[in-house]
């Protein structure tokens, strides 16, 4: 069946105002500090799927790519500044077709593994538990991993926690022990199953919730190491299915997964990451921006079951869905990633430090060369790798971690965004508008008591300047970065790699007790003032 494109903006009144040469007027509340921003929500998904783990992550240390045990030297320096703070593996879909000790012991004896989620590629195991887990340390950051439900047993994932955790003279550890690592890796994070009501096993809710009371009876603690128990939650709109595992798990877990994707849908196509039209561009942010009301509702649930915020709300998949590049191995989901991606990300991430005190944690879909990447790396073979607009965000964003958040007031101009993204003979689905605001802004208190403050301007021809009052706070100082292109639709490549960097950031002044920012069309600006 043939699809047309009918996405359509409708401009309101406020639009209107905005375009003439009056700065708008915003507040940061600096007297009035909000929970911390955890560091967690800034936290990477790494999945086997495509070439995010081999080519990507890994190369193996026999690789003529330039490596430090096998992990790809340029691809982990480039994590290592990122300050990653959670990365989740083994999946996603995979995680659920995934047995641990495929990928243990000696590599060249490990087992061979068809991944039947992602193109049927033949995979050979040689990244496993310790490879995953010695990353993590080698980053520093905390490990996030999924153990298998839909086709794995409980005493299987009894066995993977205590070969992780336990440094005492059990089986697993022995076997740890036989395989080169003397001392228990600390695991926090542990996801019971995902994706349990597709891919992870076609399960109700409440089929789910006896399945992960079960499961999670038998992953015991070890001496020094408690488990965060994770339970697959709902898909984005699914507000039933965190309903039935509030009341059916209760603070048997102590986080619950979402996953949300800025995609129009799962069935034809998705549109191209880097060929797009105007309406195209603003459905994707509005869009991206309808997660803060999915947000409210499942907390909103939460908060009724669990009044003293003790199970957290992890948005574990987020990002953009697009369809995949040409040439590339189906399955594999490999995308370019625009100037319009680095929006989705700044937008998604100013939504989530509202919410910090009940969204623990995030993981953006995923970290090398599938959906909304950090990375992209040649799949030639060549050794090319490139930081993507979505990177950037991110490295200009570490300032909000573990800072305390700001409320902002701030009256943005506005456009009311067709839901509909395409249109079948039986008429229009997902019929409706979403309000799509022109400018987004978010603000916090780091340790050293500075202010940071990141402005996103995503009209696309119009520039905007904004005083932002200091309430609470007296600046002296301020400085800023920039990321903006001449498109929306720009993106680095092999060959041209900073045609979307930051750069330094000069139309920024005090003025008063405030701040003065002249935002450039498509634009993203992060100011550090004190």
């Amino acid at each position: 069946m043939k699809r047309l494109l009918i996405l359509t903006t409708i401009a309101v009144g406020a639009l209107t105002a905005a375009m003439a040469d009056v700065p708008l007027k915003a507040t940061i509340h600096a007297d009035k500090p909000g929970a911390k921003i955890n560091r967690e929500i800034y936290g990477q998904f790494s999945e086997h799927l495509g070439s995010c783990i081999y080519g990507g992550l890994w190369v193996g240390p026999k690789s003529k790519i330039p490596n430090i045990n096998g992990y790809r030297k340029d691809v982990f320096e480039a994590l290592k500044a990122l300050q990653i703070p959670v990365m989740r593996w083994p999946g996603g879909c995979f995680a659920d077709d995934y047995h641990w000790m495929d990928g243990i012991g000696p590599q060249e004896q490990r087992p061979s593994l068809r991944n039947n989620n992602w193109g049927g590629t033949i995979e050979d195991n040689s990244f496993g538990t310790h490879e995953f887990l010695n990353l993590c340390e080698m980053l520093g950051c905390e490990p996030y991993i999924s153990g298998n439900v839909g086709s794995g047993t409980v005493k299987e994932m009894a066995q993977w926690v205590e070969y992780m955790t336990s440094d005492g003279d059990t089986p697993m550890a022995r076997l740890r022990r036989q395989n080169g690592r003397e001392k228990a890796w600390k695991v926090k994070y542990f996801g019971i199953g995902n994706e349990a009501w597709g891919c992870g096993g076609n399960m109700t809710p409440e089929y789910y919730s006896d399945e992960f009371r079960k499961f999670n009876t038998y992953l015991r603690d070890q001496p020094g190491n408690r488990l965060y128990r994770i339970a697959s939650g709902a898909s984005d709109y699914d507000y039933n299915w965190t309903e039935v595992l509030m009341k059916s798990i209760g603070n048997r877990m102590q986080g619950i997964s979402l996953h949300y994707y800025t995609c129009s849908g799962w069935d034809g196509p998705k549109g191209s990451a880097i060929n797009f039209d105007n309406n195209q561009y603003y459905w994707a942010l509005g869009k991206c921006l309808e997660i803060e009301e999915v947000i409210k509702r499942h907390k909103a649930i939460m908060d009724e079951a669990d009044p003293k915020n003790l199970i957290g709300l992890l948005v574990d998949e987020w990002g953009t869905w697009w369809d995949e590049e040409p040439g590339t191995i189906s399955g594999h989901l490999y995308q370019q990633n625009a100037l319009r991606d680095a929006f989705v990300a700044s937008l998604t991430l100013n939504v989530f430090h509202k919410y910090t005190d009940r969204i623990k944690m995030a993981n953006i879909a995923q970290v090398v060369n599938v959906l909304q990447s950090m990375i992209l790396t040649d799949q030639k073979g060549t050794g090319h790798m490139v930081l993507t607009p979505t990177y950037h965000v991110f490295k200009l964003y570490t300032p909000f971690q573990e800072a305390t958040y700001l409320p902002v007031t701030l009256e943005s101009p506005t456009m009311a965004v067709s839901k509909a993204y395409f249109r079948q003979k039986e008429g229009a689905r997902d019929a409706g508008y979403r309000p799509c605001p022109m400018l987004s802004a978010s603000a916090a208190k780091t340790k050293d008591g500075s202010l940071v403050l990141a402005v996103t301007n995503v009209s696309l021809d119009k520039e905007q300047t904004v005083d932002f009052e200091l309430d609470g706070f007296k600046a002296h100082q301020v400085s800023g970065r920039i990321l903006t292109s001449k498109s929306v639709a720009d993106y680095n490549d092999f060959q041209h790699p900073n045609v979307v960097a930051p750069a330094d950031f000069k139309d920024v002044r005090l003025k008063g007790d405030a701040v003065s920012v002249k935002l450039p069309a498509h634009s993203l600006v992060v100011l550090t003032i004190k």
